[in-house]
C-alpha cells in the first residue's frame, strides 16, 4: 500500500497531525491525497495520564479514553485517512520515491513519514539510529531521546513530532507540534503557499 504522508504512531501528536491533514480533504492541493497512519498506542505515556489542566477537556480525562476515542474521531470525521492498527514499525528505509516502512506484518510505501511515538529510550525503529540524541528537555536521569531536526524535520521528506521532537511532555504541547507538522505538509503539498485548515459556523 503506497501513501503520500504516513503517520507513526497513534498518541496526541500523532492523532493531531492526521486530523489536521484528513480536514483539508476538500483543499484541492489535498483531495487526492493518500493519508495513513500507524495508530500503534500501546506504549503510549497517555495509557496512564489523567488530565485536569488542559483547555477544553473535562478534569478527569483519562488518556487512555482519548486515545480510543482519537482514533474514533479520525474515522467518524475523515474516515479516507486509513488507520492501520495492530502493527507495530520494526524498520524505515530511505528510497528514491521517499520511505519504505517495515512493520511486524507488512511493508508500506510514502513520499513523506511522520515518526510520531514516544520518547523513551526503548524506542527500536531500526534506520532512525543516526539521527538520536539525550532529549534536551528532560531531565539526564530520565534516559529520554530525541530525533535531532530543525522546525519538525529531520530529513529529506521525514518529519518528527511530540516528545521525540524534543518538547516537553505535556499534552496539549503534543497535540500542538502535531499540527505543526500536519500545516507544513499542507504548506508543501500547496507549492509552498502557507496554509492552515479552519472550520467556521455559517449562518
Amino acid at each position: 500500500m503506497n501513501f503520500d504522508t504516513l503517520i507513526i504512531g497513534g498518541g496526541a501528536a500523532g492523532l493531531s497531525c492526521a486530523l489536521v491533514l484528513g480536514s483539508a480533504k476538500n483543499k484541492a492541493y489535498a483531495k487526492d491525497k493518500h493519508i495513513g497512519i500507524i495508530t500503534h498506542q500501546k506504549t503510549s505515556h497517555l495509557q496512564n495520564a489523567l488530565f485536569n489542566n488542559v483547555l477544553g477537556l473535562q478534569p478527569g480525562t483519562l488518556g487512555k479514553d482519548l486515545l480510543e476515542n482519537g482514533k474514533q474521531q479520525l474515522k467518524d470525521a475523515y474516515p479516507h485517512v486509513t488507520q492501520i492498527d495492530k502493527e507495530k514499525v520494526t524498520r524505515i528505509e530511505q528510497n528514491s520515491e521517499g520511505y519504505k516502512v517495515v512493520t511486524n506484518k507488512n511493508e508500506y510505501l510514502s513520499r513523506i513519514v511522520v515518526i510520531a511515538v514516544g520518547y523513551t529510550s526503548l524506542m527500536t525503529i531500526k534506520g532512525l539510529e543516526n539521527y538520536i540524541e539525550p532529549h534536551p528537555r528532560a531531565a539526564v536521569e530520565k534516559d529520554r531521546i530525541w530525533l535531532k531536526n530543525t522546525d519538525h524535520i529531520v530529513d529529506k521528506n521525514l518529519y518528527v513530532a511530540g516528545t521525540l521532537a524534543g518538547w516537553r511532555s505535556q499534552y496539549a504541547i503534543a497535540c500542538g507540534s502535531g499540527s505543526h507538522v500536519a500545516t507544513d505538509i499542507l504548506t508543501l503539498w500547496n507549492d509552498g503557499k502557507h496554509t492552515k485548515v479552519h472550520d467556521k459556523v455559517t449562518v
